[in-house]
């Protein structure tokens, strides 16, 4: 019998064909599926990333409160236009403390995975609070209460330890001092700004809206965006990937 003529079996034979799906279904899962037994993550290790201080976090709300996703992707695809336009591309090291973390394809806006440092913390400030002074064709709603809003901190405990709980690790020092830390990174004039910084590396001090005050949510969003794309260095990233 030739082997077309055994396979006559299985399109005859609905029996026979449910049972080889399955037989294959599980041999393709047990593939897929053991690995992951014998691994520690599935994302890889990389240099610089850390989770969110305190601010970049309010920031990283506000963000997502303000349905800033629905237009901006923050995933450069592996491709030569778009690593070209907006830079290296996305790694998922990048999002790993992100919950939820903000991939995705919806560019009504441009992509702002590379955004830190960018622009100024001024551009930044004109822009949110009138986008079409900026970009006169751009479609984006202004954000000028956020200055006019002081941020409210008192929950930003219970967020750390939270966050903890799914897998992100912050300290007991951390949480402890996330209230503290929040003002400190708004004023390069705290003596806690050494505690702050061991604490975060690469995390950037300064007042991001340029008003005096307690820390607004202006502060937090200019905050989170200048940092993101900054935390990795992708020139020893690409060295290290080629050794490998």
């Amino acid at each position: 019998m030739s082997i077309w003529n055994r396979h006559k079996i299985f399109e005859t034979n609905s029996l026979v064909l449910i049972v080889g799906i399955l037989l294959v279904v599980a041999i393709g899962g047990l593939v897929e599926i053991t690995p992951l037994f014998y691994l520690k993550s599935t994302i890889e290790v990389v240099d610089g990333v850390r989770p969110y201080t305190p601010l970049e976090l309010t920031g990283r709300n506000i963000y997502v409160r303000e349905g800033c996703y629905l237009c901006h992707s923050q995933m450069i695809r592996p491709l030569r236009d778009e690593v070209e336009r907006y830079g290296h591309y996305s790694l998922a090291a990048e999002s790993m403390y992100d919950h939820p973390f903000q991939w995705g394809s919806k560019r009504t806006g441009p992509d702002l995975a590379r955004v830190g440092g960018k622009y100024s913390d001024d551009w930044h400030v004109t822009h949110l609070k009138n986008p079409r002074s900026i970009v006169p064709q751009s479609v984006m709603p202004g954000y000028s209460f956020l200055a006019r809003t002081e941020v409210d901190a008192s929950r930003l405990p219970d967020h750390l330890r939270t966050s903890r709980i799914v897998g992100v690790p912050y300290t007991d020092d951390e949480i402890a001092n996330a209230v503290a830390d929040l003002k400190t990174q708004t004023d390069p004039d705290s003596a806690d700004v050494a505690a702050f910084t061991k604490r975060y590396p690469k995390a950037v001090v300064r007042n991001f809206d340029g008003q005096p005050g307690n820390p607004t949510e202006l502060d937090a969003l200019i905050a989170y965006l200048q940092m993101l794309g900054t935390l990795v260095d992708f020139k020893l990233y690409n060295e290290k990937a080629n050794l490998r």
